[in-house]
C-alpha cells in the first residue's frame, strides 16, 4: 500500500476533498494509495477532528516550540517518515520548508497554490489578480521545489474574475476548483508512478 501523510494547519478543506475522494474512488483497491496520517503544525488546527472522524492517525507537531526553522523541519520530517510515505501533500500548510526538507521528499511532495502559476506565487494572490486586471485566476497543484510557487505544474484550474469581485469572493470561487483539482492530481500521481 502506497501512504499518503497530508499536512495542515487549519481547516483542511483540501485535505477534506482528497479524503473523500479517495473513500469513494476506492483508492486502496484501485491505486493501492491510502491516506496514512495527517499532520498539523497547530494543534487546534479544524481538520485534525476531520481526520480522526475518518480514522486517519494525526499528530501535532508546534512549531513554536523549536528554536529553528531547521529543528521544526527536522522533527517534522522523522514524523512524517515514521509513516512511509510515498507523497506528501500540502494542503494549507502554513509554513515555508526548509530546502533540506524539500530535497528529502523530492519528487514526491506536493502542493496547490490560489493562482494560476507562474502568475502570483507567494500570498495575495486573488487580490494580485484583481488589481492586475486579471479576466481569470485560479489554482495550480504543482510538484515542490526550493523555489517558492515553482515546480512542474501537474494540474490547473481556471476561474473567471468577475465584476466587481472581492478578493474573499474570488478566493471562495477558486477554493471549489482545489477541492477538485487536487484529488485528481494525487489520484494521477499514483497511476503515472506507480500504474
Amino acid at each position: 500500500m502506497k501512504n499518503i501523510v497530508i499536512l495542515i494547519s487549519g481547516s483542511g478543506s483540501n485535505m477534506a476533498a482528497i479524503v473523500r475522494a479517495a473513500e469513494q474512488g476506492r483508492w486502496g483497491e484501485r491505486l493501492h494509495a491510502r491516506v496514512a496520517a495527517v499532520v498539523s503544525n497547530r494543534a487546534d488546527a479544524q481538520g485534525l477532528a476531520f481526520a480522526k472522524d475518518h480514522g486517519i492517525p494525526t499528530a501535532v507537531l508546534d512549531h513554536k516550540a523549536f528554536a529553528s526553522r531547521e529543528d521544526f523541519d527536522a522533527a517534522l520530517m522523522a514524523q512524517i517518515d515514521r509513516f512511509s510515505p510515498d507523497l506528501v501533500v500540502l494542503a494549507g500548510f502554513m509554513r515555508i520548508l526548509t530546502p533540506a526538507f524539500v530535497a528529502h521528499y523530492t519528487g514526491r511532495l506536493l502542493n496547490i497554490h490560489p493562482s494560476l502559476l507562474p502568475a502570483f506565487a507567494g500570498l495575495n494572490t486573488h487580490q494580485r489578480a484583481i488589481d492586475a486586471g486579471c479576466r481569470f485566476a485560479g489554482a495550480t497543484v504543482h510538484q515542490v521545489t526550493a523555489e517558492l510557487d515553482h515546480g512542474q505544474i501537474l494540474a490547473q484550474a481556471v476561474v473567471p474574475v468577475l465584476p466587481g469581485d472581492t478578493a474573499q469572493a474570488l478566493a471562495a470561487r477558486v477554493l471549489t476548483q482545489e477541492h477538485l483539482i487536487y484529488p485528481r492530481a494525487v489520484a494521477g500521481f499514483f497511476s503515472r508512478q506507480f500504474g
